[in-house]
This record gives C-alpha cells, structure tokens and sequence, in this order.
C-alpha cells in the first residue's frame, strides 16, 4: 500500500465520521474505522518496510558468462551460430536465479552481441568477489551423430576428447590483441601449454564438482537429456577464477535434432531451468552447512592441532584454507569449528569466511587440508594478503618466484 492509497482510506473515514452517532456532544467514532485506520499505518510501515528490505539482500553473487559473442560466434551449425543460442539460455538463467531466490545477485559477462577477451570474464568475477561463476557453452563434434550435454570443472584432461573441448573454446584467445603476452605464452592450440592446469586441480574442485554434477543430474532426470558427465580440462577462463566454476556444455549444435533443441523456446526454458534448479540446490545445501557448522561434535574431546605457525607478516602473501563461508557471524571457539584451535575470520563483502592455518608455501596448505578434510570435506586453500583474496594462480606464482 503507497502514500495515495493511505490518503483515499483517511477521506473515506473522514466521510463515515460525518455520519457517526453524536451523544453528548462527543462523536461515536464506529469502531471498524478505527481499527481500519491502524491496520493500513501498520502495514505501511511494517509490512512493506519489512519486505522491502528482505528483497533487497543479496548475500550470493553468481556470474554467468555466455560463451563467444561478437566477433567470435563460437560453434556453427546448419543454421544457427552457439553465441546466440547461449546468450538466451544465460539470460533466462538469471531471471530464474533473480527472480526466486531473495539472497542472489546475479552478474553478467555480457548482456548482449559483444566480444569480451577471455581474460576479461574471469577479471569481472574477481574483481565482484563471486561465490559461483558458470560458463555457458554449446559443444561441437567432427560427428554430427554425437550428442547430450556435459559440464566440466578446471583440472587436467584425461582423454584427448576433453583436451579437444578445452583447446577449441580456449581458441577464443587468438582474436584478442597481443594474447601470447597477456596469456604468458599460453598456446591454445598446444597440448604441451595444457601442463600448467594440473596445478590447480585441487583449488575449489569439491565446489565446483559438487555443482557441476548437480547441472548434471538436472539436465538427466528434469529435462531428460543424455548425460556426458562431469568431466575435467583446462579451460582459461575457469583457471583464472577464484571461486568454485564450472563451464557447462548445454548440447551439440553440430548434431541436426540438438540444434533444433537448443534454437527452440521449450529447449531454452528447460535448459535454464535445469541451470537454475542446480544453483538453488547448491545454494541451500551450502548455507545449511554453514548454519549447522556451529554444532558441537560429541564424540571429539580433544582439539585438532593449529596449523604450522609460519609467523606470516601482515603484508605477505600467505595460503589458508577456509572451512566456512556465511552471513552469519560466528564466535571463534573450537567447539564451533568441530574444535579446531586456530580459527581466523576474514570479512569480505558481507559474508564472513572462517578459515584455518597460516602458510607460506602453497603445497603445505593443500597437506593441511588434506588433514582436516573428514570433518571438513569441501575445504579449499585460498590466497589471501592483508585480508584481501588474492587469486590463486597469481599468489602461487608470486611466492614461487622468491
């Protein structure tokens, strides 16, 4: 109820009270009026006030990224080019996740037929500190009888069909200007340039993977698509991202029944909607597990031991790995972290990530994690300097070269 509608309710009680009962000189007010009338106040400014305010939270900040545009129209069909199909399927996404979930914002790569350098996608993640980033594809093959939909998360491919995958959406690069500086000699069309992706392979993977299978099974058991699997391959753009990411291949547009699939509306809406489906899940599994991280362990009467004490200058680059992430704050007590001794709080944003250990060498923090990981299976390192989140293949690189 606005401003107006309070006006019209006051005047019509204005014009009820002319008729009211006058006894003794004093109006009869009926009681209805009156009761009406602290009703609508109430709902003004309670009510709308409180809901206005629950809509306008956003704790989770997911970028998608539609593969291509512009210049570079990805895959080619029989009629269609991948960047369009893509785009669509994106923006249907983020009106799903937007317009059902309260706590989400939603951020786009791009919005419309424009090229954005490779680099540049994973930048706008970073730099907006992203919880989610998911890459928008569709595949190709050499056999238009190949078809079905599959997801992959950064790591090192495992058959030459995923290095395929991985080289021809990283080819993107060589339309960009001076790609081999800006990429540090990265040679999309080389496997031997693939190496370097089997440093990351730990970074966000039970994230990512968790996600990428929940796309997965979407695509399989709600929309009844033939399910390639979570697969693995060094895609650029997921190695420069520092948060869980995945690149999901929605279909093969060289195949001539998927290509009418994925040009249609219905394919559109039941793609997105499987994307969507996926995120809420993954967001609701996270945040109870955030929630419940405050339950005491019965059976752990003995606190876990810190992680090693690398006494870490403020303004130096050191590895932590973070076990929590809420909008919640948590007290630093070990029975609140299933008793592990050495909590530390980062704030960024506005959600609070607990983490533990302090290292300065990337391998011991990965071996640290590997300790707690039954209590806390989907922990991952981060990089982090004078509390602010470093990317992590730059702080690798960074530490590694002292």
């Amino acid at each position: 109820m606005n401003i107006m509608m309070l006006v019209a309710k006051l005047t019509q009680f204005k014009t009820h009270a002319k008729h009211s009962e006058i006894k003794n000189g004093k109006i009869k007010l009926p009681i209805v009026n009156i009761t009406g009338i602290l009703l609508i106040i109430f709902t003004l400014f309670t009510s709308e006030g409180i809901a206005q305010k629950t809509d306008n939270r956003k704790n989770w900040i997911i970028v998608i990224d539609p593969g291509h545009g512009g210049r570079d129209p990805g895959a080619t069909g029989s009629f269609s080019y991948e960047k369009y199909i893509v785009l669509a399927v994106s923006l249907k996404t983020g009106e799903l996740i937007e317009r059902n979930i309260n706590n989400v914002k939603v951020i786009y790569t791009r919005k419309s037929d424009v090229f954005m350098e490779l680099a540049d996608r994973a930048d706008l993640a970073n730099k907006n500190k992203a919880d989610l980033f998911i890459s928008i594809h569709a595949n190709w093959h050499r056999f238009s009888s190949t078809y079905g939909a599959e997801t992959y998360i950064m790591g090192h491919h495992k058959d030459q069909q995923n290095l395929e995958v991985a080289m021809k959406e990283n080819e993107v690069i060589l339309l960009e200007k001076d790609y081999s500086t800006r990429y540090e000699g990265f040679d999309p069309k080389s496997p031997e340039s693939y190496i370097i992706f089997t440093l990351m392979q730990s970074a966000f993977f039970e994230q990512s993977t968790d996600l990428a299978s929940k796309i997965q099974s979407q695509f399989r058991k709600q929309i009844k698509r033939y399910d390639r699997g979570v697969k693995q391959a060094g895609f650029w753009v997921l190695y420069m991202t520092t948060m869980p990411s995945v690149l999901t291949e929605l279909g093969f547009i060289s195949n001539p029944s998927e290509e009418k699939y994925l040009n249609s509306k219905q394919g559109q809406d039941d793609l997105a909607m499987a994307i969507y489906n996926a995120c809420r899940d993954y967001i609701e599994e996270v945040d109870k597990k955030s929630g419940i991280s405050a339950v005491r362990l019965e059976n752990k009467q003995d606190s876990i031991k810190p992680g090693q004490d690398t006494h870490v200058n403020a303004n130096q680059i050191f590895f932590t790995v973070q076990i929590a992430s809420t909008v919640r704050k948590i007290d630093l007590k070990p029975q609140n972290f299933k008793n592990i001794k050495d909590i530390n709080e980062l704030h960024t944003g506005n959600r609070y990530r607990y983490t533990t250990g302090k290292f300065t060498d990337y391998d011991e923090a990965l071996s640290y994690r590997k300790k707690i990981e039954d209590l806390y299976p989907d922990a991952f390192v981060i990089a982090v300097k004078e509390n602010k989140i470093l990317p992590l293949h730059e702080a690798i690189k960074e530490t590694r070269k002292k």
